[in-house]
């Protein structure tokens, strides 16, 4: 299996054999069920997995159908992840955290903090007006560049907003323990989100 889904746990650090401290990432990882076998790709098969069991009551009909027609209890959490074409799993399958060694490289994928409504100095890192000098505008955009042309603002100009809360990705991580009793990944460095937030985490 390529990958797996998490729940990040929150960041502590580690002391490395060469006696150096490294600030890592806890990473609940799986156990994950394999609910479906989808379509075959280039590399190999697709794998629908599940995390965390789900309340019933949280399950709408046909996702309950899901379940039941392959015999396994309501998840969470589902995402599909591919597979080498030398790996076989069957529905009900379980993913550990097994599937990685410590020293691979992985891609974490997860939900940023949402952080509200931002200006522009702190959304875009704007330096704003002067302080002095009779300036009445310290935090604002300014001139957006609308005149007779082109009437409108340009897409994508930086501007106030909702920030964060956006799906991030952060690569070339380093696995630096495995703790596979504990359902547990140590990551080298931060990961996008919040405690408790869901990971995906990918080789």
């Amino acid at each position: 299996m390529q990958g797996i889904l998490g729940k990040k746990l929150g960041m502590t650090r580690i002391f490395v054999e060469e006696g150096k401290s490294v600030a890592v990432t806890v990473i609940e990882a799986g156990p994950c069920v394999v609910v479906q076998k989808k379509g075959e790709q280039s590399q190999g098969p697709v794998y629908q997995l599940g995390f965390i069991p789900a309340k019933p009551k949280s399950v709408n009909k046909p996702i309950q159908g899901h379940f039941s027609k392959k015999g396994i209890p309501p998840m969470a959490h589902l995402k599909e992840f591919p597979a080498s074409g030398d790996q076989a799993y069957q529905v009900g399958d379980e993913v550990r955290v097994d599937i990685f060694q410590i020293g691979d490289k992985v891609k974490v994928q997860g939900t940023s903090k949402g952080k509200g409504f931002a200006g522009v100095v702190k959304r875009w890192n704007f330096s704003g007006g002067k302080d002095t000098h009779g300036c009445t505008s310290h935090r604002v955009p300014g001139s957006i560049g609308s005149s007779a042309y082109p009437s409108r603002v340009i897409k994508g100009k930086k501007l106030p907003g909702h920030m964060g809360n956006h799906r991030v990705s952060t690569l070339h991580l380093s696995i630096v323990d495995i703790r596979p009793e504990s359902n547990l990944l140590l990551v080298k460095g931060a990961v996008p989100g919040s405690r408790n937030n869901l990971l995906a985490i990918y080789k």
